[in-house]
């Protein structure tokens, strides 16, 4: 029997009686905050609202035109006092209020709390007596390293609390955001999503990354000295030393010098290829045979979500909220950041047992299109919309 269409929803409607008018302010980044940004407004877009991107550069795979979509650039503009420092939240909260009054936004979503939630709290006030909701999605770093730092702790806090809506991407980033600075209002969790259709299993193509026969390992990351990066050098090493396999690394970052040099030491150049910054991953991560992520922290791991859509088992760390996303033991496995032993143990594992690994793979997709799908991590951002929108 034929499944008739999902009948779509007509889009929220605004202040002036037409689709929400929506500004979305993000860093223009390969992070994952970036990533879900931009995605959110696309699929927005798609559904017939007015989306507007505030940030310093055209967002992460903002690439494809659409009707309902428009970018305004932050500029700093260059003055003799600010010459050793760049006041960003300034120029952030500027663009955000002169948006907000010539387009008629009828909200704001931030995604991070610093700056973006502080500046838009200074917008807000500015564009009074016109009402604009603000919605923040707390990422990560906001809050676990950001917002620890005694001289944004209090501003961290209050631009949360001043909010008219909070989202956190985990269990674990809302736990961690009300104990360590005291939130007491409602944080709603909305978990990272990824397009199933995008990052799905491919053929494996040998030749392309390393011949047919040879077992690829990848990461992809910003190589910040959190994502363990020398651990994940050892933990190939150690498989190595069982195994012949290819290590990928792709990303960048201030620990790639230091990652690229520990190969050399290790004597692993050969071995491991370095590809830098890629917006190709729905290509690439199919490839893999084991996607490797030992973070030290991760308040989600949206990396290994896709990598999980495409059929790949992970090794990860049992960190944070990827407890959340990978589920152990089933789409792939989890150990402590620092056990190299029991990462490489659980890589070897799986290049060793092809059943095992095609079956947590196939498992790892179902999670990814059952509890993170695109359309419904919209839909629950919509709600949020609602409920601030009236």
């Amino acid at each position: 029997m034929t499944r008739a269409p999902a009948k779509r929803r007509r889009p929220l409607r605004g202040a002036g009686r037409g689709p929400l008018k929506i500004g979305i302010a993000c860093y223009p980044t390969f992070g994952g905050s970036g990533i879900v940004a931009t995605e959110i407004g696309s699929r927005l877009a798609e559904r017939g609202y007015e989306v507007h991107f505030i940030s310093l550069a055209l967002p992460y795979h903002k690439s494809r035109f659409s009707q309902h979509v428009f970018f305004h650039e932050v500029v700093i503009e260059p003055y003799p006092l600010f010459q050793s420092y760049s006041p960003l939240s300034l120029a952030l909260a500027a663009k955000m209020s002169e948006v907000a009054e010539h387009h008629g936004l009828d909200l704001l979503h931030v995604h991070y709390a610093m700056p973006f939630a502080a500046s838009a709290f200074l917008a807000r006030e500015l564009v009074k007596p016109r009402r604009l909701p603000v919605v923040t999605t707390l990422h990560g770093t906001d809050i676990t390293v950001v917002g620890q730092q005694p001289a944004f702790h209090r501003l961290t806090k209050f631009s949360i609390e001043s909010s008219d809506a909070v989202t956190a991407v985990s269990r674990f980033l809302r736990e961690r955001t009300i104990e360590s600075l005291g939130i007491t209002r409602p944080i709603e969790v909305i978990y990272n999503f990824v397009d199933t259709r995008r990052f799905a299993p491919r053929a494996r193509r040998g030749g392309v990354l390393a011949p047919a026969d040879v077992p690829v390992l990848m990461h992809a990351s910003n190589f910040r000295p959190v994502k363990n990066l020398d651990t994940l050098v050892r933990v190939f090493a150690r498989v190595r030393e069982r195994r012949p396999c290819r290590l990928v690394l792709i990303g960048d970052g201030p620990e790639k010098a230091r990652s690229e040099d520990l190969c050399r030491e290790l004597g692993l150049t050969r071995h491991a290829l370095f590809l830098g910054n890629q917006d190709i991953m729905e290509e690439l991560l199919p490839l893999a045979d084991v996607f490797l992520l030992p973070s030290r922290q991760e308040s989600f791991g949206l990396v290994a979500l896709e990598a999980m859509s495409a059929g790949v088992a992970v090794v990860a760390s049992n960190v944070g909220g990827l407890p959340e996303v990978v589920a152990d033991g089933k789409t792939g496995f989890l150990r402590d950041p620092d056990d190299e032993a029991g990462m490489a143990a659980a890589v070897l594992r799986l290049l060793e047992d092809d059943g095992l690994r095609s079956r947590m793979g196939r498992a790892g997709r179902r999670l990814a299109m059952a509890r993170f799908g695109a359309e419904a991590g919209v839909d629950h951002y919509e709600q949020v919309y609602r409920s601030v929108v009236g």
